[in-house]
């Protein structure tokens, strides 16, 4: 029987369906393609109980982030520049000192820990990508490729001491065993510490048809109602919440031992939105999904018709939620000629489910197609600035959330 992966109860109502996918970030090389590639169901329920939304299945974490995980969280100059001013704002709001240890799980290459140390923290990562936990310790960054849990967190205070702050940026969201994550998070976190979690909100999908935002390794879709009761299993209290801009809308979650904080008013505002807006009823579930369904079929509909005009099509950028739009909306190289990135953990390999060549953005100005379907929307502003060339030449880029439409 399904359960909450919070609440562990079992009154689950599944509201969206965007069929059997890949894992999103399993981009393969020319010879993997011609092995057959492991589709997974990707459909999200509503826990009718506590209020989170959640993926029915669960894809092992060995198999989504231990085998060649491509993905680099300093790869947009906005994110670096998201990371600096967080942990420039946290060391204020929280009086952090001087060598206080800050812990980031899931720290991917470091970019936050290094703004963190910038600031004076000591400072250590835990991720259990190898390839990308070896970038960062090349870079620095003292990091545990581990999962983390219980063992990894005696670890660290072992050798450390334990931690001022805790952070988890995009990663709360991808823990299957919340049980023992959070056990791990009671022996890292000093008294007066902080726990931070950061995501995008479940308020922004909802409303903004984010759909794109669902796959594998985004097991759970977080608002603040079922984040406050889960902390109070453990003793803990959510004691302010703090809107973001960065992926189409997040939130920061802070998150102390009961009675060291004072709980900001933000709090119970999220919570009283979140009942006024019905963000956690069936019937706002079920307009959503047919939200979904619409904008896929505009978008089919405005791709073919530039087909029909004998236009050229590429996509630019290859994030994970870009390949959740490709799978879901069946776009293959019928469509799209190329996919470009920055990253070169991507580009000479093939996007998931579709099999479409990545290619440096460079080849973009190269072949100057007529259409760009930018799939990392939510890095629009700069991604098509940095390509303002294209642009100049004539290109124009489709963005296809929430609603698809042409960038002169």
């Amino acid at each position: 029987m399904l359960r909450c992966r919070m609440c562990e109860g079992s009154n689950l109502f599944e509201f969206l369906d965007l069929g059997a996918q890949p894992p999103a970030d399993q981009f393969r090389s020319e010879r993997a393609i011609r092995e057959p590639q492991r589709f997974y169901p990707l459909e999200v329920y509503m826990c009718d109980d506590c209020g989170l939304a959640q993926l029915g299945v669960t894809v092992a974490p060995e198999v989504l982030y231990q085998d060649d995980y491509p993905y680099e969280a300093s790869i947009t100059r906005a994110g670096r520049e998201h990371f600096a001013r967080f942990a420039q704002g946290v060391v204020r709001q929280l009086s952090l000192q001087p060598n206080d240890l800050v812990v980031d799980l899931g720290s991917n290459v470091g970019t936050l820990l290094k703004a963190f140390r910038e600031t004076g923290m000591q400072v250590r990562g835990v991720d259990p990508a190898p390839n990308i936990a070896e970038i960062a310790c090349d870079d620095g960054i003292d990091t545990v490729c581990d999962f983390f849990g219980p063992g990894t967190a005696d670890r660290i205070v072992r050798e450390s001491g334990t931690a001022r702050l805790i952070t988890a940026t995009n990663v709360f969201a991808h823990v299957g065993d919340l049980i023992s994550f959070m056990a791990g998070i009671e022996s890292l976190l000093a008294d007066d510490g902080a726990f931070i979690v950061e995501a995008p909100y479940f308020g922004n999908l909802i409303a903004y048809c984010e759909y794109d935002t669902i796959y594998h390794e985004h097991l759970s879709y977080l608002s603040v109602r079922p984040l406050v009761l889960f902390f109070e299993r453990f003793g803990m209290e959510v004691f302010d919440v703090q809107e973001v801009e960065i992926h189409g809308g997040s939130f920061r979650v802070f998150v102390g031992r009961r009675g060291h904080h004072l709980i900001s008013s933000q709090v119970s505002r999220f919570v009283e939105k979140e009942a006024q807006t019905g963000l956690h009823r069936h019937d706002t579930l079920e307009a959503f999904a047919n939200a979904v369904r619409r904008n896929r079929d505009d978008l089919m509909w405005l791709l073919n018709r530039c087909k029909a005009e004998g236009k050229s099509i590429v996509g630019v950028s290859a994030p994970a939620k870009g390949m959740t739009l490709l799978n879901y909306c069946q776009i293959d190289r019928r469509i799209l000629d190329f996919v470009t990135e920055k990253s070169t953990l991507k580009i000479g390999r093939f996007t998931p489910g579709a099999n479409i060549p990545v290619v440096p953005d460079e080849e973009l100005l190269r072949t100057q197609p007529d259409f760009g379907l930018l799939l990392a929307w939510n890095f629009g502003e700069e991604i098509m600035k940095n390509l303002s060339e294209y642009r100049r030449r004539g290109g124009r880029f489709i963005i296809p959330i929430p609603t698809p439409r042409v960038v002169s």
